[in-house]
């Protein structure tokens, strides 16, 4: 398979993350992963190209990347929980009456 192959998948997966932030923006849970999904997408295109200039950087780069999604997975998902606890929804509309 070509490299222009998976940058072309890498470019759906982010586009199918920017319409999931764009057209579900009440719900924060389709947020986070469209998030996540872009993420995803963008450590996919560091490791291929890392692997066509044949160049070590580019991974261990993605590497960082995931690390730091994974921290903001947790913590995201614990405020959606604490969220929903409280208002016993995860719309968006309602984030604007967490105060303290």
């Amino acid at each position: 398979m070509s490299v222009t192959f998976f940058s072309v998948l890498n470019l759906f997966l982010f586009c199918i993350g920017i319409f999931g932030i764009v057209f579900n923006y009440n719900n924060l849970l389709s947020i986070l992963m469209s998030m996540e999904l872009m993420l995803l997408s963008i450590n996919l295109q560091l490791i291929l190209v890392s692997l066509a200039i044949d160049d070590l950087a580019g991974q261990v780069f993605a590497l960082l990347i995931l690390t730091i999604a994974a921290a903001e997975a947790a913590i995201g998902l614990a405020i959606v929980v604490i969220f929903y606890r409280l208002r016993g929804s995860v719309l968006v509309d309602n984030i604007n009456l967490m105060q303290g």
